[in-house]
């Protein structure tokens, strides 16, 4: 599902918001999550999951078109650990 199906799939069930108003819902959702997690937060969503950030060391990566070794700089990467009814449910 992409984002554009997420807003249509929930202005269809609730006929009382607007196209719009559910694209800013959805768009504040979103942009409080990348927020929290900027600020090396974690977002829990009980029965779903919860979103956090890992560290990555800094390594020798390799360019894939010439082979050349290039510095991989030290970064951090969002990461998604699925709830357990979420894992449940995926494995019925």
């Amino acid at each position: 599902m992409i984002r554009s199906e997420l807003v249509q799939c929930l202005a269809t069930m609730n006929p009382e918001l607007s196209q719009r108003d559910v694209e800013g819902i959805v768009a504040t959702f979103f942009e409080e999550i990348t927020r929290r997690l900027a600020n090396d937060g974690r977002v829990e969503l009980r029965g779903f999951g919860a979103f956090s950030t890992r560290e990555r060391d800094a390594r020798s990566g390799r360019n894939p078109r010439t082979g050349e070794a290039v510095a991989v700089d030290a970064k951090r990467v969002p990461y998604f650990k699925p709830g357990k009814e979420m894992r449940a449910r995926l494995n019925v």
